[in-house]
């Protein structure tokens, strides 16, 4: 017989919502004492992060293009059939100077995504560039070769094409849409570290490909980015810019140069879990195919589903809610934040919402309008077990079966939506 600690028997029996009262936001106890989030936060083997993190200690070389770094990079480009990687500290500053790197001189225009991650814009603004932004198809939740398009112009000096959360970008599409108008196309890739399309791999298209190694992502190197890109001229320049641009002995050979160098520790840590990425994946497979058979008998909510006839990193979990689901998808985070469900809009306000100081161009996107209002990720990672989930997915079923009284006691209690 199972003998349940005091913690985990109150768990269980607050995750048994039995009427509205016993929702948190409304004075009932939370389902979860720890937060439950959408990061993945997945942790190596700590013996194997100390004997990398051993090798650049014993060397006494803790940056500046150290051993690990070399290692990681040849590594990632193996891992992604590209010809050069080049890490960074963070992938913000490896999507800035590949930005500056590759738009067109002369040229202003950053074709984007609006629903896409909510600083995007800002990284462009920070490259000198300026945004306009492009729909999405709705059921890929992407931009398209047919959406990208209608915005190219005389003074467009770079395609941004960004994968969403789940599945890919039109890649093959918006390549041919870029060579036929002479535009690189740089692809953030921060989502798709093990996803492939139909023509290969993620990591090598385009002029170059971005990804993130922060915690939260697939690779977890504390923090950190990297670029890949078959284009030897570009990645030797990448590769000087992220180091003040010295080549050689205090050397400055071009401008632009930042301090944004990967450290060894980093490399360290994003090394262990590279090595056991395969295992990583079975792990998020099973937690994907727990919420797809829970959530497969809840009306009103569907699961965003991972293309399965190419690799993919089955990381994270989108739902859409359907028009019969009684809450308003903002009042349903409420709901769930509130048991320590830490669920997240989808890219919400979409970009062209936001407040820009810079420049931009004014734009009306309906159908990234509609679109925003209806997506919600659901905890995922290394912290989040199959009987975290199933506790979830009792939750969103009684919120289904509850929704217009609870929506009624929002009203009443008029509690707060951040």
């Amino acid at each position: 017989m199972t003998v349940l600690s005091r913690e985990n028997f109150m768990s269980e029996k607050n995750a048994r919502k039995k009427q509205i009262s016993d929702l948190t936001c409304f004075g009932g106890s939370q389902i979860f004492t720890e937060p439950k989030s959408t990061s993945n936060l997945v942790q190596p083997d700590f013996d194997s992060f100390l004997h990398y993190s051993k090798q650049f200690f014993d060397q006494h070389r803790y940056t500046n293009n150290g051993p690990l770094v070399k290692l990681l990079e040849k590594r990632l480009a193996e891992f992604h059939n590209a010809k050069f990687c080049i890490t960074f500290c963070s992938g913000f500053w490896g999507l800035v100077l590949a930005m500056t790197s590759l738009a067109l001189k002369g040229k202003v225009e950053i074709i984007m995504p609006s629903l896409t991650y909510r600083r995007m814009a800002d990284v462009a603004a920070w490259a000198g560039l300026k945004p306009r932004f492009c729909e999405v198809e709705p059921n890929s939740l992407s931009m398209t070769a047919e959406t990208v398009e209608p915005c190219i112009n005389n003074e467009t000096a770079l395609i941004l094409a960004v994968h969403p959360i789940v599945n890919c970008c039109d890649i093959e599409g918006i390549v041919s849409l870029g060579v036929e108008h002479s535009i690189p196309v740089l692809f953030d890739s921060v989502e798709s570290v093990y996803e492939s399309s139909s023509i290969g791999k993620v990591g090598k298209f385009g002029n170059a490909e971005c990804f993130s190694m922060h915690a939260s992502k697939l690779l977890n190197g504390f923090e950190g980015g990297y670029v890949t890109t078959n284009n030897e001229e570009l990645a030797h320049r990448l590769a000087l810019l992220r180091g003040f641009s010295f080549e050689g002995q205090d050397n400055c050979v071009i401008p632009g140069g930042l301090n944004a160098k990967l450290n060894e520790i980093h490399a360290a840590m994003a090394l262990a879990n590279l090595d056991e990425i395969d295992l990583q994946i079975a792990n998020n497979r099973k937690r994907y195919r727990w919420y797809q058979a829970g959530l497969s008998g809840i009306s009103g909510i569907r699961l965003l589903e991972f293309d399965e006839s190419c690799s993919t990193s089955y990381k994270n979990i989108v739902v859409e809610f359907l028009d019969d689901w009684p809450l308003k998808r903002d009042e349903t985070v409420l709901v769930l934040n509130a048991e320590n469900i830490l669920a997240r809009a989808y890219y919400y306000p979409p970009l062209h919402h936001k407040n820009m100081s810079y420049p931009h161009i004014p734009v009306s996107l309906k159908t990234t309008d509609f679109l925003s209002c209806r997506f919600m990720l659901l905890p995922c990672g290394d912290f989040v077990s199959c009987g975290d989930i199933d506790k979830i997915i009792q939750l969103l079923g009684f919120i289904y079966s509850h929704g217009f009284e609870i929506a009624n006691c929002i009203a009443e209690t008029a509690v707060k939506i951040s």
